[in-house]
């Protein structure tokens, strides 16, 4: 297995650029692997590929606004701080651009103080890690968020009107710098009809960082090192999906993320209430312990979330409706269109 089996080509026009409205009306393509035969439907029918018992789980994390700019604290040089995560008060991992200027012991003002009531708030770089990572300490944390943007993928060159459309109808605790995109298709209206058919609906929480937009870059993927995220999956929701699987109901996890999280908290084939930092790369010949159903995205080249979505439902399969996909004119990426794979 090499990291360039989970390659292909995309034409750039198809990345969505933009959110289509209602959320829920989004192309949907269905994937049996019993049989490998693909449908093509739109989001809100999800409704008839699940039975009443199915748990559905969600990822809750919110995006923070995690692209803060500034200048170097000796002079007028621009900088940029995206946060990756949270270490303790203070204190943060994060990518600093120009990384080149930006050494231990720099100091960079954040711009948009004027929240702070004039106090001017800085961040001294205090460690040099892999891959770019610098460890930061904030004069006072508390503020940045004031301070920030949300942070949309590189590939993504179009403005969002409304910051909220880059987060799910259901997030609620802070931590991600990306957000949990399977999930951004789903309604009120249809979590509603889900509901009213017997689905019970979880709620989860992993804070999505780095690895999002990362590709793999070593040829040996089982060598990569994936970036920790943080968890947590309380005692209710492994009661559920325990009870989900012991009625022989479908677990369906809404996105890579879940799927992480989840199999994370498995051992001796039971789910167990699980918080902490999730370090699981989940790639072909995996086996999978909870996860019945994925709803996801369609993901980029040489990813870990491309190679996981092909652990899952095998990557000659996802290769094929991949190209598929790229022949239909689906709608790739975060604002994209999305797969169910059952």
């Amino acid at each position: 297995m090499k990291t360039s089996d989970f390659d292909y080509k995309l034409p750039p026009e198809l990345i969505a650029q933009v959110p289509l409205e209602p959320r829920d009306h989004s192309r949907l393509m269905i994937l049996h692997r019993s049989d490998g035969t693909v449908e093509h439907r739109y989001f809100y029918d999800i409704v008839d590929y699940v039975e009443s018992g199915d748990l559905l789980v969600l990822n809750n994390s919110r995006v923070i606004p995690a692209r803060i700019m500034g200048r170097k604290d000796d002079s007028q040089m621009k900088a940029e701080i995206l946060l990756l995560r949270r270490l303790e008060s203070n204190v943060w991992e994060a990518l600093v651009r120009p990384g080149r200027k930006i050494a231990v012991g720099t100091k960079i003002v954040l711009a948009d103080t004027q929240h702070a009531g004039g106090k001017e708030v800085k961040a001294e770089v205090l460690e040099l890690q892999r891959d770019g990572i610098r460890t930061i300490r904030f004069s006072d944390d508390s503020l940045i968020q004031k301070a920030g943007q949300i942070p949309l993928p590189p590939y993504i060159h179009t403005s969002l009107a409304d910051a909220e459309r880059y987060q799910t109808i259901y997030a609620q605790a802070s931590g991600s710098v990306a957000a949990p995109t399977a999930g951004l298709h789903f309604t009120s209206e249809l979590m509603d009809k889900l509901r009213k058919k017997g689905v019970r609906l979880a709620f989860v929480t992993l804070h999505i960082g780095l690895d999002t937009f990362r590709p793999v870059r070593v040829e040996d993927p089982s060598r990569h090192t994936i970036h920790k995220e943080y968890g947590r999956l309380t005692s209710e929701v492994a009661a559920m999906v325990n009870e989900t699987k012991k009625h022989g109901k479908k677990v369906i996890a809404v996105g890579t993320s879940t799927v992480r999280l989840l199999e994370a908290a498995a051992r001796n084939g039971r789910i167990h209430p699980f918080e902490g930092w999730v370090e699981l790369f989940i790639i072909p010949e995996y086996n999978f312990c909870v996860t019945d159903v994925m709803v996801t995205n369609f993901h980029l080249p040489r990813s870990t979330l491309l190679i996981l979505v092909s652990a899952f439902a095998g990557r000659d399969f996802i290769l094929r409706v991949y190209e598929q996909a790229r022949d239909l004119k689906y709608r790739f990426y975060s604002f994209g269109d999305a797969m169910l794979i059952l």
